[in-house]
């Protein structure tokens, strides 16, 4: 592992703050990019997943909070019941539990390879679907909503990363707008990884190494503001298509680089 020098703690807060400007402003990126990086400078997975699921639990909310300020998502309490885009969070968020634990206990048992291939798949045919179905509206479905809160939940507990894109993808072909799947990809993830930090802390035997956690989180915080103002002034039709092509491009990388472990 590299050592911590003042410059190595300025790249660590500069690529968080990247991977999070991305993340917070297309709701996917963060830890799908973010992770490879941090295993290239030497750290080892245990010292990264559980850091970069901290990080997202503090923007996740943040980036919620700033999102619903901003108008791109209603996140309301009512009198009478909570908002529609409040309740499509909490849903996902309640996946969360059974997804990410499962993938916790089992990621110890299945070859990564097998994994990774079936992560970098499943996101590269969702943004095809989105891709081509640009300008088509799809009816709201929970089932829908259900069941890639499922997905993605497993993805994250496995690897830190690869829930944005199938949240994302999954909201705008179940019939939720792109800004609004942007704050209630915020909410739900800061969320799930809440439930991932708990449930490493309770398996990890001999402790989690928080070395890298206060840069990454200082880099992610500071990247949040930003992101709300950019969704909220970029089309619908813009940010669906930056969707749409951020997806297909970590679904091909996480493939590429799956099958290059193989040579």
């Amino acid at each position: 592992m590299i050592e911590l020098n003042l410059v190595i703690i300025i790249i660590l807060i500069l690529l968080a703050f990247i991977c999070e400007y991305v993340d917070s402003t297309l709701g996917m990126g963060y830890g799908t990019a973010l992770a490879p990086i941090l295993l290239l400078f030497g750290f080892k997975p245990l010292q990264i997943v559980p850091v970069i699921l901290l990080s997202e639990l503090i923007t996740g909310l943040l980036a919620a909070s700033l999102h619903h300020r901003e108008g791109n998502v209603n996140l309301r309490f009512f009198k009478n019941g909570i908002s529609h885009h409040l309740k499509i969070a909490l849903i996902l968020a309640a996946c969360s539990i059974i997804g990410t634990i499962a993938a916790v206990f089992i990621a110890v048992n299945i070859p990564k390879f097998w994994l990774k291939m079936y992560i970098g798949c499943l996101v590269f045919v969702m943004g095809i679907i989105i891709l081509i179905t640009l300008n088509k509206k799809y009816s709201f479905s929970w089932s829908k909503i259900t069941s890639l809160g499922l997905i993605a939940s497993f993805n994250k507990g496995i690897s830190g990363g690869g829930y944005g894109p199938v949240v994302m993808g999954g909201q705008i072909l179940s019939g939720v707008e792109s800004k609004n799947a942007v704050g209630i990809t915020s909410l739900a993830e800061g969320l799930t990884c809440f439930v991932g930090i708990i449930t490493y802390l309770l398996t990890v035997k001999n402790g989690i190494d928080w070395t890298l956690a206060p840069y990454i989180i200082t880099g992610a915080v500071i990247a949040v503001p930003f992101s709300a103002k950019s969704v909220k002034r970029i089309s619908v039709r813009n940010l669906k298509l930056a969707i749409a092509a951020l997806t297909i491009f970590l679904g091909i990388i996480t493939i590429v680089k799956t099958l290059s472990s193989l040579i």
